[in-house]
């Protein structure tokens, strides 16, 4: 009898096994034909800032030519609140079908580092899909001040200690790359957070901001503006837009380097093969001279990339900005 309930149990342990094999293999092959079947419907691009936002335009630029190259149309819903997190929460929470996908940047991780209760985590809830584009900024100053270049720059406010700079709001790009600038300089400045860099660029050029970092997009206008002058770039090299515009590092502040990166993220468990097939897509997009030329209009550079190297990008950014964040006292929690 003992034998005989070895030999039922044995059989009911193999069976198992080789169910769990057959469900695991099943798994597998299904996988690329999910793939291939999708997208089935409507794809949702979840832009986590309002409208008119750089995340915004840039998929504007190129949706059209995306749900083209898919088969099924990509529709941009717009999802702010709370600096990016609800709109990134919710992707986090959609399920990992392809169907959800969030359009981020640099404010993903710098969101992490500033906050410690996210609903989400911002590296190990989100898959890296395609990095879509990278944004310079630049440096610029209100034209009263008797200084042309970043090396005159740090000498004047060395001396005047002080001089204030607006940003677009804490833990901004604009405030993190200024902050970066003011400590690798040894500078005395006076940070005013405002709500957006439009603020901040009034401001400037009111003359009640002394300087102000801030994207390529938002100071290009101005680049023949008397009010103002724009000193440098925050790039390692120099920036195709401004190419008579010197880096801050050749022009003062050697070592000095501050871009942010755009790009697609979807749910943590996203079928490898859907993310392939996005990835495959945006390649030849960002070759194609009309979206080239929106690229140009606001001031990005398209850099596509693998998804291992976008990820090794989000783990980079990741940890950069948490020593930026906690260096200029930023962490609200």
């Amino acid at each position: 009898m003992n034998d005989d309930t070895s030999d039922r149990v044995n059989v009911t342990r193999r069976d198992i096994t080789l169910f769990g094999i057959s469900l695991i293999a099943g798994a597998l092959a299904c996988s690329p034909a999910r793939a291939q079947s999708w997208p089935a419907k409507p794809v949702r691009l979840v832009v986590p800032f309002g409208a008119g936002s750089i995340l915004d335009s840039m998929m504007r630029a190129m949706v059209n030519e995306l749900g083209e190259a898919l088969g099924q149309p990509f529709v941009i819903e717009a999802r702010p609140g709370a600096g990016g997190s609800v709109g990134t929460a919710s992707v986090a929470r959609s399920p990992a079908d392809g169907y959800t996908i969030l359009v981020t940047g640099a404010n993903h991780t710098i969101s992490g580092a500033m906050y410690s209760n996210l609903p989400y985590h911002p590296i190990t809830d989100f898959a890296p899909v395609a990095s879509i584009a990278s944004s310079g900024y630049a440096l610029m100053v209100n034209s009263a001040l008797p200084v042309n270049t970043v090396e005159e720059f740090i000498a004047y406010t060395r001396e005047k200690k002080g001089l204030a700079y607006p940003s677009a709001g804490i833990g901004s790009n604009t405030h993190l790359a200024m902050a970066l600038l003011v400590d690798m300089a040894d500078l005395d400045m006076i940070h005013v957070p405002f709500k957006s860099t439009g603020d901040a660029i009034t401001e400037v050029l009111s003359g009640r901001g002394h300087a102000m970092i801030g994207a390529n997009v938002a100071i290009m206008p101005f680049l023949n503006d008397k009010r103002v002058r724009v000193l440098a770039v925050t790039t390692a090299e120099r920036s195709r837009f401004m190419p008579e515009v010197p880096t801050i590092a050749e022009s003062g502040l050697p070592g000095y380097e501050y871009d942010t990166w755009l790009a697609l993220l979807a749910p943590a468990g996203t079928p490898r093969p859907i993310i392939d097939r996005i990835n495959d897509a945006v390649g030849p997009i960002l070759r194609n001279a009309d979206v080239l030329e929106r690229f140009t209009v606001l001031g990005i550079d398209p850099k596509p990339m693998t998804p291992e190297a976008l990820g090794d990008v989000l783990k980079e950014s990741s940890e950069n900005m948490a020593k930026l964040v906690a260096m200029v006292g930023a962490k609200a929690n």
